[in-house]
């Protein structure tokens, strides 16, 4: 619980420290005493929105510190805001996120203002007020609705989006299959346009490269004048003074060594001139070969690998429609299997609901009682989202998710389901003897309204295991 409290420059406060104790605490005074700015300023404390008009006029920050033991462990909480927008949260001197204060800061109060039974006159609250109740049964019942729902629907979905490109695609199919049938019968390799151009920048200028490769060979090695012949005699003169000195001997090695590489590369020359044979239909070939796959790059304004995986994506298109049929019939089968599931899951869902509703309506009751609804009467009622097909199917507080398979006989159908299940839930209430109930919004004046919020919040308290609950002026024209 908020065991101290420190203000300094917030609002019309310029410094203030609050020591709380176990029990209630009540805060008193006349009206624009500031009683609402503390506990605004505990808000701030706990995580709510900053502003810098919370700062003290002619001041450079505003300062909230807060005491908090929680689970055995005391908490230091502290919340810094400047004029110039600046905004720091604190826990224990180490500086968090407000994501983080926020997260622990909910587990330690619960603030409630004079006007949060307001939130009563919105039937869409009521389930969340019944969900919160037994949370611990209902929440993950609610998570696997929440799941099932999400795989149903994204089922539909799928097999709407089938439906709805169906007649576009039978469209397109002839188109695709002929792209698919181009590419395909070009037989495209990864990199053969690259050497198909080396191929060809060869064949063009053949007739050059054998006459240099003839005249090179010629000179190194195709004379008894050739460098080849003047590289061995050089070898044979070193290597007769070689046993008279090392040096020669090595220089004789160096040369023998030399010969016998170039030797091997006019080998090389030799092969080379005899292959650069000009071949115009090799040629024609070859820029036969580059301009098709040229014309299919430019068409699609695509590389060789972007065909390749264009004709891919063509396959599986043409496949999907090719096996619409059975592609749909798989998809109706697994939205069938999901619907059954979900229905079971929505009735699982709607049975903790009954079982958490019913006990709120005993305790609201007994609270109600307490606070002077001598002769009132409460019941929360259940309805379900779904259409009711099935004859005969009851209404009211027995309506549950049974005649949900029973569908319209369409998988596209949604049933009514919702991520939060298919219950309707609305409070109803009579505050005088013998007359019958109605929906809270349209019956409770604002001071019943408070009264039964505050019945709630003294039931809340009991489970939910927030230590500190903080009420602003909540018990407005009840007092």
């Amino acid at each position: 619980m908020i065991r101290h409290i420190k203000i300094k420059n917030f609002a019309i406060i310029e410094n203030v420290e609050v020591d709380f104790h176990d029990g209630l605490n009540i805060i008193t005074g006349e009206t624009g005493a500031g009683k609402s700015i503390v506990i605004e300023a505990v808000s701030l404390a706990l995580g709510s929105r900053a502003d810098t008009a919370f700062v003290r006029s002619g001041e450079e920050k505003a300062l909230v510190q807060m005491v908090a033991d929680y689970k055995g462990r005391e908490y230091i909480i502290s919340r810094e805001v400047s004029a110039a927008g600046r905004n720091v949260c604190r826990i224990n001197d180490e500086i968090v996120t407000l994501g983080t204060l926020n997260a622990l800061c909910r587990q330690i109060a619960d603030v409630h203002g004079q006007y949060d039974h307001q939130s009563l006159l919105d039937p869409d609250n009521h389930i969340k007020l019944v969900d919160s109740y037994q949370s611990d049964v209902i929440l993950p019942l609610k998570s696997s609705v929440a799941d099932l729902y999400g795989e149903f629907s994204g089922y539909v979905s799928e097999l709407q989006k089938l439906r709805r490109q169906a007649a576009e695609n039978l469209r397109q199919r002839d188109f695709m299959a002929f792209e698919l049938k181009e590419i395909q019968d070009a037989h495209l390799v990864v990199g053969e346009d690259e050497e198909l151009e080396e191929q060809v920048l060869l064949l063009q200028n053949s007739e050059k490269i054998y006459s240099d490769l003839a005249g090179a060979y010629q000179i190194a090695s195709d004379s008894e004048f050739s460098l080849l012949s003047a590289m061995k005699q050089v070898s044979s003169l070193l290597a007769d003074s070689a046993e008279y000195s090392p040096a020669i001997a090595d220089l004789q090695a160096r040369v023998d060594n030399l010969y016998y590489e170039f030797e091997d590369a006019c080998g090389e020359i030799r092969n080379c001139r005899d292959k650069a044979v000009f071949s115009p239909e090799e040629l024609d070939a070859a820029i036969g070969r580059l301009e098709q796959i040229g014309r299919l790059k430019n068409k699609h304004g695509m590389t060789v690998e972007e065909l390749l995986a264009y004709a891919g994506e063509l396959e599986s298109k043409l496949a999907v429609i090719d096996n619409a049929d059975e592609y749909a019939a798989e998809l109706t089968g697994k939205i069938e299997d999901c619907r059954a599931r979900l229905t079971a899951a929505c009735a699982a869902l709607t049975a903790a609901r009954k079982d958490s509703a019913s006990r709120l309506e005993t305790l609201i009751l007994k609270e109600l009682s307490e606070l002077n609804f001598r002769d009132a009467e409460f019941a929360i009622d259940f309805k379900s989202t779904l259409e009711n097909r099935s004859a005969g199917a009851a209404s009211g507080r027995t309506t549950g998710a049974a005649g949900a398979a029973a569908g319209s006989g369409d998988p596209l159908d949604m049933g009514g389901f919702t991520a939060d299940g298919t219950d309707i839930v609305e409070f109803l209430i009579t505050t005088n003897r013998g007359e019958t109930l109605k929906p809270l919004s349209k019956i409770a004046s604002g001071g019943e309204m408070s009264r039964i919020m505050l019945a709630f919040k003294k039931i809340i308290a009991d489970y939910d295991e927030i230590p500190t609950m903080i009420f602003d002026e909540i018990d407005s024209g009840i007092s």
